[in-house]
């Protein structure tokens, strides 16, 4: 699994990416690519992220985010002043007094800098990447199978899982009444392994429920595909 996410300027948000992460990046055809400084797929301790060029302004919330992993309460103050240097500002998404920060990077996009807690704890700088949808447990049970995670827990309300091999962040499904209404300008991509056939995989992955998004992909070189709630996602090309 890798994070996409949608830039009108995707030097500029990769380089604060890059900052905020302590990651490296790479300019490519479409965009920027960030990962750990010798990051080896299929390394499940990580997920990556590609920054993607486009057009198009941020004109919703995001359904996808990512929280960030603080080890202290003077972690989480130093992290968010360094961000805040980089470029983020602080963001208002209805979330009352909470003990952890949201902010909005050069780009507008959501993300949370969190308080310490005992099971990020060894995640990496990116604690979870959380998923906003109206059936936690329809959802965790298709990206359980599609990506080979182990759930840890999962209620009406929410759904928490990992890698099968326990490392690296969490993947986070949260109910929420918004309903989707646009693009995902931030979404989930998948990376077969590598020697995976492109076809099976997604056929396999059509089995488990996921669906075409009705657009002309003859130009792409990876399959579009989206989830049971209509989220899109790509099914990248194997490394």
């Amino acid at each position: 699994m890798q994070i996409n996410m949608k830039a009108r300027d995707a030097a500029a948000l990769g380089r604060f990416w890059a900052e905020a992460l302590g990651w490296g990046s790479d300019s490519e055809e479409f965009g920027t690519s960030l990962e750990p400084v010798g990051f080896a797929y299929p390394d499940p301790s990580a997920v990556c992220i590609d920054i993607i060029a486009r057009p198009e302004p941020k004109t919703v919330k995001n359904r996808v985010h990512v929280d960030l992993a603080t080890t202290s309460a003077a972690h989480q103050a130093e992290l968010v002043g360094r961000l805040k240097d980089l470029g983020a500002t602080p963001a208002d998404v209805g979330q009352g007094d909470v003990p952890w920060t949201v902010m909005a990077d050069p780009e507008g996009n959501e993300f949370c800098v969190l308080e310490p807690r005992p099971l990020y704890q060894g995640t990496g700088p990116i604690a979870a990447v959380v998923v906003d949808c109206a059936d936690p447990r329809a959802m965790a049970r298709f990206w359980g199978e599609a990506m080979d995670s182990t759930l840890h827990e999962v209620t009406d309300d929410y759904a928490i899982m990992r890698s099968a091999k326990d490392v690296g962040p969490y993947l986070e499904f949260v109910r929420t009444p918004d309903t989707k209404t646009v693009w995902n300008r931030v979404h989930l991509d998948i990376c077969p392994y590598p020697g995976d056939d492109l076809s099976a995989e997604e056929a396999r992955l059509r089995t488990l429920g996921a669906t075409d998004p009705g657009i002309d992909q003859s130009d792409l070189h990876w399959t579009v595909l989206v989830d049971p709630e209509g989220n899109e996602f790509c099914l990248l090309t194997p490394r």
